[in-house]
């Protein structure tokens, strides 16, 4: 009596045992994988035109654009109200 083989056991074993197949799980495993980057939203507001020239001329002495500075703005703004 000759018996079956079983190919799918064969390539499970095969395929556990291989450095891409061990690398693939380690990458898309979700209890490793780094938190995703948030994506950022656009917000408006409304601002004096002769204030918006004095912060983008703020802003552009310090190398930042209109954006970068606004977000440097607010973040620096919530540090230090932060405690209150």
């Amino acid at each position: 009596m000759a018996l079956k083989r079983n190919p799918e056991a064969e390539t499970e074993e095969v395929v556990d045992k291989s450095i891409s197949s061990q690398k693939a799980k380690e990458l898309f495993s979700q209890e490793k994988r780094p938190p995703k980057k948030e994506k950022k939203v656009l917000t408006t507001f409304s601002i004096e035109p002769s204030f918006k020239r004095e912060l983008e001329e703020l802003f552009s002495s310090m190398g930042l654009g209109w954006a970068a500075g606004i977000r440097f703005s607010l973040k620096e703004f919530q540090r230090k109200y932060d405690d209150i």
